[in-house]
């Protein structure tokens, strides 16, 4: 859905200027000349067509729905007047900060992440460029690598009577679920973290993920794990603590692995894996026994 920036008004002056642009995806933010200077401007769906061709915006009693950015001290990025941000943060240029959003001292945010709102950000944690995070609480002193993207929906669908494709809503009790990361945790580039639809999910305490690991909705990490490069988790897995997934491993749904499991890459966990130790194959089978079933595979 293409984002039409229908008016753009500078605050403190006579005079308005109108803008009149299309983004094909995403938004639009004109860019910040002064740091005590605020840009408002209207943010409408090209769907929203009058009669005539125009496209209308319609917020609340007011025609136009304005959302207000100031250009943030330390970096020029772009922050809402309503996020709370510690006076040490610094929000590079292209970065946006969100409403009631929360960032901490020392936060580093790169330049094309945007924060969504509501989202938190403990002290002394770095996000790296084009990461998008919505609907999550990140801890102290954590690494958000390149484009990153950490609390957006899961991935839930149902087949109607007609043979459609609906999807699932994600949210319990009409509550809004949260991803939870704790201190000290590093995310991988490119690495997606779906929020949770009836709990939260949540990655703990020093846990390290690799680029381009997929984590389903729902899903329950321990603290000091390691999740190497491709791994799959599936919606509503819980994994204990020191637990280490090799290389495109993958875990089935509502599936709970205990602490101190090692499993070998491409390997597949398809039942619970109740006694810690080393594991590997498809399905995972404790290490041993996997050994045996390849070097059997060779000899016959």
């Amino acid at each position: 859905m293409a984002i039409h920036l229908k008016k753009l008004q500078l605050l403190g002056s006579s005079t308005s200027r109108l803008f009149e642009s299309t983004c094909p995806r995403g938004l639009c933010f004109p860019s910040l000349l002064e740091s005590s200077t605020v840009r408002s401007f209207s943010v409408c769906s090209l769907d929203q067509t009058d009669s005539d061709g125009s496209v209308s915006c319609l917020g609340g009693d007011a025609e136009t729905n304005y959302q207000e950015f100031w250009k943030w001290h330390n970096g020029g990025g772009s922050v809402h007047p309503l996020a709370q941000i510690d006076s040490k943060a610094l929000i590079e240029i292209g970065a946006v900060v969100h409403s009631n959003a929360v960032v901490g001292e020392n936060v580093h945010v790169g330049s094309g992440a945007v924060v969504g709102p509501s989202v938190t950000i403990g002290h002394s944690t770095k996000i790296g460029y084009n990461v998008s995070l919505s609907n999550c609480r990140i801890g102290e002193s954590c690494i958000i690598h390149n484009g990153a993207c950490i609390g957006q929906d899961g991935f839930g669908f149902y087949v109607d009577d007609h043979g459609n494709m609906i999807k699932k809503p994600q949210v319990s009790c009409k509550q809004m679920l949260n991803a939870t990361i704790g201190n000290r945790v590093e995310i991988g580039a490119n690495t997606c973290i779906d929020r949770g639809s009836w709990r939260d999910t949540v990655i703990g305490d020093s846990t390290k993920i690799d680029n381009l690991v997929q984590i389903g909705h729902n899903v329950v990490i321990g603290k000091s794990c390691m999740l190497c490069g491709q791994v799959g988790i599936a919606g509503s897995a819980t994994i204990g603590d020191f637990v280490t997934l090799g290389g495109r491993a993958a875990v089935r749904d509502h599936i709970t692995i205990v602490s101190k499991v090692r499993l070998a890459a491409n390997s597949c966990v398809i039942k619970d894996i109740k006694v810690p130790g080393d594991y590997g194959g498809f399905p995972a089978v404790p290490i041993g026994q996997w050994r045996r079933q390849i070097t059997a595979r060779f000899r016959s």
